[in-house]
């Protein structure tokens, strides 16, 4: 008698014996069918025109533009993203530094101890209050522009458009929606999973979305593109180079993207590739206030509680570095000086790896914590003009090019920030994939760097 153990096993063998294309030709011959049917039920006069969702895909889908559209689009939700968080940004630090002042000032007062007075204001609220002022801003903006652009119906061609590379890569074509969600903020990215139904490929894009720059490391990127990139050419070009070279560094990352993501797909997470059948919706009116629900309860404050959770301890721990000292030397300065034989074998620093180290938190918090310790500070800080952040990192620390190139390098590959890797834990309950989503990225960020320090002092560049 054949038993259900029998029925399974033997289509296991089965399965094995199919070719890689027979879920395509699956979907292929029930859409064949189902165009014979609608060729035999309904009956047109005249010739048909295109309406005008399918003129509009005829352009947004096309073979030749549909990928260069996709990239223009996302340089300039990047862009409005950036340009239009520098205000409210700024706004918000001055607002929460203040109240950082008067807390102080009462603390002082009433006679707190200056240690106190230091590690509640100066180190945990700062700490805090710099993550909601740099991380907010972005994140009110970018999650709106996405939802409205997935609302609207564009995602989808998104989808369409990206599928071929990561079928290339044996991922899931709606991988590139969890992507695209990342430039937001990657434990967000990871949330964004879910919509994978198979548990192989959702564990790719989930291990490969932190090669997308969230806004948290976009603060290092622009500064970087600014302060070097943009200074080698002339005023009326160099806001376009700046904006280019963030936008080089977001293409690295897809390409980092489908290059591990074909690496997991052949090794640790090697399987069947599911089927993928995209059925493009209609362009539709976006709904506002369905629109702002979701991205900013749903997407903004979400993500931002789980920043503000490991924000507190990054504030307090670089405090204490900052205002402990030993022989003379704060322990900041004394880790730095430990790290410093490896920065300088990855074209950094030790003051790059241990601001690094320390914003493991949230990486909203690296470029003031270099300041802080290139400064010799108590606490977090930021300069006033590139001008005198160029004096303190060129003239006085002696960054070079090869320093911003692989520090951009290393922003982009390095491991996740604590929020997303707590994100992925909770997505995976697993501590073996919450670990290799960190060392993975981070292996590659040690080896790239190291071998793009090498070759240039090799070449004779620096």
């Amino acid at each position: 008698m054949t038993t259900t153990n029998d029925i399974l096993h033997k289509a296991a063998e089965l399965r094995g014996t199919l070719s890689s294309g027979f879920r395509d030709e699956i979907v292929k011959s029930l859409y064949s069918e189902a165009e014979a049917i609608k060729k035999r039920a309904v009956h047109s006069k005249g010739k048909t025109d295109y309406d005008l969702d399918q003129r509009i895909d005829r352009i947004l889908t096309s073979p030749i533009l549909g990928l260069p559209l996709m990239l223009v689009i996302l340089a300039i939700v990047i862009w409005i993203t950036v340009v239009g968080a520098n205000v409210p940004s700024n706004m918000i630090a001055t607002a929460l530094f203040w109240v950082e002042e008067q807390g102080a000032s009462i603390f002082n007062a009433v006679g707190a101890p200056w240690w106190l007075t230091g590690f509640l204001w100066h180190g945990v609220y700062r700490g805090l209050a710099w993550v909601i002022a740099v991380m907010l801003p972005p994140m009110a903006i970018f999650f709106p522009i996405f939802t409205f652009l997935e609302d609207l119906g564009y995602l989808p061609r998104v989808a369409f458009n990206m599928d071929f590379l990561f079928k290339k890569a044996g991922a899931h074509g709606k991988q590139s929606l969890t992507m695209a969600m990342g430039f937001g903020c990657n434990a967000a990215g990871v949330v964004a999973t879910r919509i994978i139904d198979s548990p192989r490929e959702r564990l790719i894009a989930i291990l490969t979305n932190n090669f997308v720059p969230c806004n948290g490391r976009f603060p290092t990127l622009i500064m970087l593109g600014t302060v070097f990139v943009a200074a080698a050419f002339p005023p009326v070009y160099a806001s376009i180079a700046a904006a280019g070279s963030v936008v080089a560094v977001v293409v690295l990352g897809i390409f980092f993207t489908l290059t591990v993501s074909w690496a997991l797909s052949k090794t640790i997470l090697k399987g069947e590739a599911s089927a993928f059948t995209l059925e493009l919706p209609p362009y539709r009116k976006p709904n506002f206030l369905q629109i702002l629900y979701t991205s900013l309860i749903d997407r903004t404050l979400f993500v931002l509680w789980r920043a503000i959770q490991t924000a507190a301890p990054a504030g307090a721990v670089i405090w204490i570095l900052a205002n402990i000292n030993l022989h003379g030397v704060s322990l900041a300065q004394h880790v730095a000086n430990f790290l410093d034989p490896l920065g300088v074998l990855m074209g950094l620093d030790g003051v790059i790896l241990l601001a690094y180290l320390i914003a493991i938190p949230a990486n909203e918090i690296v470029v003031p914590t270099m300041l802080m310790v290139y400064m010799g500070t108590g606490m977090m800080i930021e300069l006033d003009s590139m001008d005198a952040l160029r004096t303190l990192l060129v003239d006085q620390n002696g960054w070079t090019m090869l320093t911003a190139v692989n520090l951009m390098l290393f922003a982009l590959l390095h491991n996740p920030c604590a929020t997303t890797i707590i994100t992925i834990f909770k997505e995976t309950n697993s501590r073996k994939w919450a670990t290799l989503s960190a060392l993975i990225p981070l292996g590659l960020g040690f080896v790239v760097t190291i071998a793009t320090a090498s070759i240039a002092r090799l070449m004779g560049w620096v």
